[in-house]
């Protein structure tokens, strides 16, 4: 069965657009796709790249998108020490650290097996525009109130967020260097007619506004997520 981005559910596959984009144009690379759940980026950059995908859930495994090959490991942190020095172009790590305790370590072993002219995508929750969420959109006081004294927050799916700054990361291995940080879902969300999200139309406009303003102070200060782009020093 052939499958398209499109067949995701809205909020998905507007994320999905979203950071292909911002990813821009990778061909003839080896990467890395650490958390990889469905596959539906592995299989993305698998139409013109050498991918390895690292995933856990068994479940999601068997789901997964195979319309590109690429190489598919069930496994978690101790894939990561298997790899050599140096291996990989590309690392993709997308709503994956604030799940995981071994963070510092996880990133550490990144910087080892990426070449020295590598990079590293990671897409990861913001604690503002995650505040902004539960006044504006679920007026979750109490909520809101737990973020900003710092307490992690609650998904349905993946239980606990543990938020962490986008300067963590330059903390836990100071031999990476975040050269961009970019903002992801800073409107959308903010519709509140989910039929009008089904809309092809008001797709293609939502992802080009999303796009005007992602690399704008501002916009991406209050953004529901920050993909961080991510070099060696």
């Amino acid at each position: 069965m052939s499958r398209n981005v499109t067949d995701l559910q809205p909020w998905e596959c507007l994320m999905k657009r979203i950071v292909w984009r911002q990813l821009g144009d990778i061909r003839d690379k080896k990467i890395l796709d650490f958390g990889s759940g469905i596959g539906v980026t592995a299989n993305y950059l698998a139409e013109h790249n050498d991918v390895t995908a690292i995933e856990p859930d068994k479940d999601s495994v068997k789901e997964r998108w195979t319309e590109n090959h690429y190489t598919q490991i069930i496994g978690s942190i101790e894939e990561l020490h298997k790899f050599d020095n140096d291996t990989f172009d590309v690392i993709i790590c997308h709503n994956v650290l604030e799940y995981a305790t071994d963070r510092e370590y996880i990133i550490k072993e990144f910087e080892r097996i990426l070449k020295s002219d590598g990079k590293i995508s990671i897409v990861k929750h913001n604690r503002a525009g995650r505040v902004m969420q539960m006044v504006v959109l679920l007026n979750d006081f109490e909520h809101a109130y737990r973020l900003l004294d710092g307490n992690d927050g609650m998904a349905s799916k993946y239980g606990a967020i543990h938020y962490y700054e986008d300067t963590d990361i330059e903390k836990w291995c100071p031999e990476l260097t975040i050269t961009k940080t970019l903002g992801m879902r800073t409107f959308w969300d903010m519709q509140q007619n989910q039929e009008i999200h089904k809309d092809a139309d008001w797709q293609d406009k939502m992802v080009e506004i999303e796009m005007r303003v992602s690399d704008m102070d501002g916009y991406k200060d209050i953004a529901f997520f920050h993909h961080l782009m991510i070099e060696k020093r």
